[in-house]
Formats: structure tokens, sequence, C-alpha cells
């Protein structure tokens, strides 16, 4: 499959991500807070376009399997953002306050313009990699566990059996 050899022959990137100080940092529970609260808000602000974009995917689906299918991927998304809804409440985050930092603004609009006038087969590849990769980074973390990680639910929700299908799917 195409997805696995373009995975495989970029390991060092994914190594790269999985050794970044801020993924290190949720992994040993010692990120500082304000740099996560900062994250939750720009990836809030990134999943509602995903959410969109899979919505637009589904609405230019050729069958009810491609339209079930982009719906389950959004309903994966709104799950995630449930996830961040309650980090912004327990840290004091305004998500609607949010402004997207300029990398979050120019990726959201590629993907976001990618659904639009692309077809299904270039939203599943714009989209697949960030899928991939937060399923590899939550089970390469949920290996190390630590006591009382603040970060805890965001290991548990990308390292699940339910991520990891929903990333399959998408490939």
């Amino acid at each position: 499959m195409l997805s696995q050899q373009l995975w495989q022959s970029h390991q060092d990137l994914v190594q790269a991500c999985l050794e970044h100080p801020f993924v290190r940092g949720i992994a040993t529970g010692e990120l500082k807070r304000d740099c996560f609260a900062f994250y939750v808000g720009q990836d809030a602000f990134f999943l509602e376009s995903f959410a969109r974009a899979y919505s637009i995917a589904a609405a230019k689906a050729p069958d009810w399997q491609g339209f079930t299918s982009f719906h389950r991927l959004a309903a994966g998304v709104l799950k995630e953002l449930e996830l961040h809804e309650n980090y912004a409440l327990q840290w004091g985050v305004d998500l609607r306050k949010v402004q997207p930092a300029n990398a979050t603004r120019r990726y959201t609009d590629f993907l976001l313009a990618t659904a639009w006038m692309g077809d299904i087969g270039a939203i599943a590849v714009a989209m697949s990699p960030c899928m991939r990769l937060y399923a590899y980074l939550g089970q390469q973390l949920a290996l190390e566990p630590i006591s009382e990680n603040p970060y805890q639910a965001w290991i548990d929700s990308y390292s699940g059996d339910e991520f990891a299908a929903l990333a399959s799917q998408l490939e």
C-alpha cells in the first residue's frame, strides 16, 4: 500500500516528531501547562477544520460507503474535540477566543482548500499523515506510562485501538 511505503520512507521525520521536546514533555508529564494550553487552543481550531474537511469529503463521496466512512471520521474528530474542550475547561482556555497561529492557519487553509477543490483521493492524502502520526505517537507514549501524568488522557486518546482504526480507515 502506498501509504505504508511513504510511512516507511519517512521514518526519520517520524522519529524526529517522537523525540521533539513537546512530545517528550507530554510523555514525561513535564510539559509546561501554558505550552499545552496553547496547543489545545491551536489543535481545537485545527480539528474544527479537519471535521469540516471530512464533511466536505463525505458530500463528494461517490457512494454510500464513502459517505458513511467520511462521516465516521468526522465523528472521530468530534470525539477528539471533546478531549480538548475538557482540557480547555480545566485550564481556563476559552476556545471561542483562540486566534490561530500562522502555521495553524496555513495548515487549515491548505486542508480546506484541498477539500473544496480536490477529489476524494486528494482529501484523503492530505489528511492521512496527521492521523497516522498521532496514532503512532500515542501508541509509543503509551509504552512508557508515568504515574499521575497530567497528559495521560491525551496519550490514552491517541494510543487507543479506536483512533488507530480511524487512521487505517482513512488510508
